[in-house]
């Protein structure tokens, strides 16, 4: 039944490839991201699991 679905659909064969090309895309973007982002960054989101909730609350306004 799907296969008889999927066969009427015009241009169905471009889905697969688009669906790549926007998972590569975000896997390089995420990557490059990570490369470039300060190291300092990372320590405070590294730290952030082990923080006390009391110091969230009283930085925020």
């Amino acid at each position: 039944m799907y296969k008889e679905v999927l066969r009427s659909i015009e241009n169905v064969e471009v889905f697969p490839v688009v669906s790549l090309v926007i998972f590569v895309l975000f896997f390089i973007g995420i990557t490059i991201w990570t490369m470039r982002v300060p190291k300092d960054v990372i320590d405070h989101m590294s730290s952030l699991p082990m923080d006390d909730d009391n110091e969230l609350t009283d930085k925020q306004p």
